[in-house]
């Protein structure tokens, strides 16, 4: 915004400013490496402090990318704030100018008692929309099959040191979803300024996350930070009277006449607390994560439609000192595009290969369900400082593919993810070891030698020729790739450089058709299908924001919300569509 005002900035009253992004840029076309700060300025403001500066103030022009100007502030607070100020404005209604209200007034008439809802799965989706629904009185359960943090830290513990799998508490199921023990990465591709992610990010922050998120260009929790950001956030929803049942897992839907009544749930702790039980409800929302396969399976047998959706698989690429200093740790994105025909690449004219959920500083962990089957992802700490960097390289696929391997149906993107960790967990020999080949000898299609670099992953690799764990058409786009990449990071093909195969859960495999407007299940009423298992986000951030907006959907289905979220957010993100 400040473009032509850098050199005087340092004598104007910095009160006027606000950072609202900070980001590092070191791209080859720069001089030299350096900070860049996108910065608000409070025009108003400076003129009442310094009345000088109107006439340079005054010839300044907007330039696309470099000046803005807003006309009006618009100031998004935390959802918490969000909901008390609109429940505020609901409950005074609009007065007249006698001080009565008007018959235009938005008062609710109030309810004989209160909805109840089910939200299935604690991810950010099933977080977000617990609290919107909880903070307009619905009387929310909260059902997860995996474990609150605590117990689910020592259950990846015993997974991590003695290779013990608790099949409903590990890296997938548990307090927070997938991402708690991931990256912690905020980026989205929702928009960093929009106001449904700027509610995010300042919810976040109320419940524990560091204020740096807000205008960091990548910001990054970690795990560290969020298990205690998790803790803080269950409290809150226990304290407006969430029923939180840790360790019961959704086996089937009670469905009369088409609609959704409540949900059969059965005990998964292990405890044998109780076997099996009816809970009744008014609404279901369903944000189970992409690797609840089962769920999948459950919504076949009530003829719900599930529409197979292409996504990414990969392998992970396996060094940075320790995270200290005024630079922040590198990490990097590449993408290729792989124009193909039915010689080389069959199937499609084209498919993607890039770098996904790039970690400096992290390290490869496991995130199998199923001890016959063999699933990586990356993850790190807040401070990102293990000396070793990791990223998947992702490849496209899409129905074709399943196809060829005579997979079909709506869950054959599932049966593929399938077939591949299992191809995987024999080529490690089992007990969760992973296949894993050079950088250099996967581009020269030859076995590594017996003596290969060090890993990040704990549980132990094997050499291996990961040409025999693919199609021919997916390890030539990573050939291809991986050789473009080259050329834009020298260094990239290494024989320092460890492949660990394989990551298939990038994305949700299927779609949930729902209504884009009210999020309910096209398939079946009272179902709100939301967040990254549906199909309709990719990441911490996106999920949230898909949780937050099927909340206030459901709340004004239930007559406790009656304005268009627009008129608080925006329309950043289309509710019918995919954006990450």
């Amino acid at each position: 915004m400040l473009y032509d005002i850098v050199q005087v900035a340092s004598m104007l009253p910095p009160e006027a400013f606000t950072v609202l992004r900070k980001s590092f840029d070191a791209r080859k076309s720069q001089k030299e490496p350096k900070f860049v700060y996108t910065v608000e300025l409070d025009v108003d403001k400076l003129l009442n402090m310094e009345p000088r500066t109107w006439d340079f103030i005054s010839r300044l022009e907007p330039k696309i990318g470099l000046i803005e100007h807003t006309p009006h502030e618009r100031v998004v607070g935390d959802l918490v704030n969000i909901i008390h100020d609109n429940k505020k404005l609901s409950h005074d209604g609009l007065l007249g100018e006698n001080g009565h209200c008007s018959s235009s007034s938005s008062n609710k008439h109030p309810v004989s008692k209160k909805q109840k809802v089910a939200v299935v799965g604690s991810g950010p989706a099933g977080l977000f929309a617990s609290l919107v629904l909880a903070e307009f009185g619905v009387d929310v359960t909260l059902i997860e099959r995996g474990q609150p943090v605590e117990k689910r830290g020592r259950d990846i513990g015993a997974l991590v040191v003695r290779k013990i799998l608790q099949a409903e508490s590990n890296f997938c199921f548990g307090e927070g979803g997938a991402g708690t023990w991931s990256d912690g990465k905020l980026v989205t591709r929702i928009g960093r300024n929009s106001g449904s992610v700027l509610s995010v990010m300042k919810t976040l922050v109320r419940f524990g996350a560091p204020e740096s998120i807000l205008i960091d260009g990548k910001p990054h929790l970690g795990t560290d930070r969020l298990i205690p950001l998790l803790r803080n956030f269950r409290q809150h929803l226990q304290d407006l009277g969430v029923n939180i049942r840790f360790g019961t897992r959704v086996d089937d839907l009670i469905v009369e006449n088409g609609h959704v009544v409540g949900v059969h749930v059965s005990d998964s702790s292990g405890s044998s607390q109780f076997s099996s039980e009816n809970l009744g409800f008014d609404a279901v929302v369903l944000a189970v994560g992409h690797s609840a396969r089962d769920v999948y399976q459950m919504l076949l047998s009530h003829n719900m439609e599930l529409i197979p959706k292409d996504f990414a698989y990969s392998k992970l690429a396996n060094e940075v000192l320790n995270g200290r200093g005024k630079v922040p740790v590198a990490d990097y994105k590449v993408v290729e595009y792989v124009q193909g025909d039915d010689n080389n690449v069959p199937f499609t004219s084209q498919r993607s290969c890039y770098s996904f959920c790039m970690c400096p500083g992290g390290q490869v962990v496991v995130t199998s369900i199923n001890p016959s089957e063999l699933c990586i992802n990356g993850m790190s700490f807040s401070r990102r400082a293990s000396k070793w960097a990791n990223a998947a390289l992702a490849v496209t696929v899409s129905p074709k593919d399943f196809s060829a391997l005579n997979f079909h149906g709506p869950l054959a993107g599932v049966e593929f993810q399938r077939e591949f960790e299992q191809r995987a967990a024999t080529m490690g020999g089992g007990n969760f070891v992973v296949p894993v080949q050079t950088v250099q000898d996967f581009m020269n299609n030859k076995l590594s030698a017996t003596t290969i670099p060090s890993s990040s992953y704990r549980l132990g690799v094997k050499a291996a020729n990961l040409h025999e764990l693919f199609p021919v058409h997916i390890t030539q786009a990573l050939q291809h790739s991986i050789s473009t990449f080259d050329q834009e990071l020298p260094g990239f093909i290494s024989n320092n450089a460890l492949l660990h195969g394989v990551e298939t859960r990038t994305s949700s495999p299927v779609q949930i058709p729902r209504n884009p407007d009210t999020f309910e299940s096209t398939s079946l009423g009272g179902l709100y299908p939301v967040g990254e298992g549906a199909g309709y986000a990719g990441g911490i951030v996106s999920a949230a924001v898909d949780g937050m907006y099927a909340g206030f959907a459901l709340a004004k289905r239930l007559d406790l919300y009656e304005d268009d979220i627009e008129s608080i957010f925006g329309r950043t993100q289309n509710s019918g569509s995919v954006k990450y």
